[in-house]
């Protein structure tokens, strides 16, 4: 009598294990649907519902406010609708795709049409960020994108804090073929921006791309120089990169960046090895300004324009 039981206790710990396994490859769509096949979208349910995709969405460092967002959205979509039980799944999969690019509904900027565009040369792009960021890297990434265009760049070395970064850019304009303009460490970053400048003029480059040093968001002293920075160099872009991978870090430190000095335009870095993507979706809406490329690998040509469809094929919608 009891064989067939026992049989069926011998079995049951690899199916568990399977299925472990399984979850681990679920992309974003994939954790939250199995808390949603075999609910029923009232208002109570559906409360008790978002909870469970709230908390996924929290793993996959989505910003609350862009949480509440997006509850606001799907509760509108699909509370109290007529909805046919076997469609659930696909009604709440397109729901949630919707309102994520509603999220994601930022105007974007064309810099290589921006830069073309001004007719007094030079075009000023500031890199802001904290350290470790990425910014010289992604500067000089840019800098290449900008001359297989056609466009004369210079680049202006005003990180005059951190060790060796005078040298790091003086390497990647070596290998670009681009002039640098620099200072000894120590001097002021606005008198590099402003020898920076004066150089593109009077060259008549295209345009000037301006490195800084990495600042701490809630250090006061740093955040009035890169406030300095801004009034002598007078940008036509300012850009906060981040690391994808920072999750709320980023939000964060974007959100307080513009605060700060009024971001344009943000690169996030190391996208390819993020697989949550609560940084882009959140980043542009807590600041109202677009994501215009990402970092996607090691090389100088690894940096391509922002898309929210890849973003949303990331996330498994």
């Amino acid at each position: 009598i009891t064989a067939p039981e026992e049989q069926k206790e011998e079995v049951k710990p690899p199916t568990v294990i399977q299925e472990e396994a399984a979850e681990e490859k679920k992309g974003f769509f994939g954790k939250l649907k199995e808390k949603i096949v075999t609910k029923k979208i009232s208002p109570e349910k559906f409360e008790e519902l978002f909870w469970e995709l709230e908390v996924v969405m929290l793993e996959n460092n989505v910003a609350v406010v862009v949480i509440d967002r997006i509850k606001t959205e799907l509760k509108h979509r699909l509370v109290d609708k007529p909805l046919q039980r076997g469609q659930i799944e696909k009604i709440i999969q397109q729901s949630l795709k919707e309102s994520i690019e509603q999220v994601l509904k930022v105007p974007t900027i064309d810099v290589v049409a921006a830069i073309k565009k001004k007719s007094e040369k030079p075009y000023i792009i500031v890199f802001f960020g904290v350290n470790g960021a990425g910014k010289t890297t992604t500067l000089a990434r840019l800098a290449y994108l900008l001359k297989s265009k056609g466009l004369r760049c210079v680049l202006g070395a005003a990180d005059t804090f951190r060790a060796a970064a005078k040298e790091q850019l003086l390497e990647w304009g070596k290998r670009l073929d681009l002039k640098v303009i620099s200072h000894d460490y120590g001097s002021d970053p606005a008198a590099v921006c402003w020898d920076s400048i004066e150089y593109g003029k009077k060259t008549e480059s295209d345009v000037v791309l301006i490195d800084t040093a990495g600042r701490q968001h809630s250090n006061v002293n740093l955040v009035e120089q890169m406030k300095k920075i801004v009034r002598v160099a007078k940008p036509d872009l300012k850009i906060f990169v981040a690391e994808s991978i920072t999750g709320n870090d980023a939000v964060e430190q974007a959100e307080q960046f513009h605060a700060s000095i009024g971001i344009d335009g943000i690169i996030l870095t190391k996208a390819d090895v993020d697989d949550k993507g609560g940084a882009m979706i959140s980043v542009s809406y807590v600041t109202g300004k677009p994501i215009l490329y990402i970092g996607v690998g090691q090389n100088v040509e690894d940096l391509e324009p922002f898309s929210a469809e890849k973003v949303l094929k990331t996330l498994g919608l």
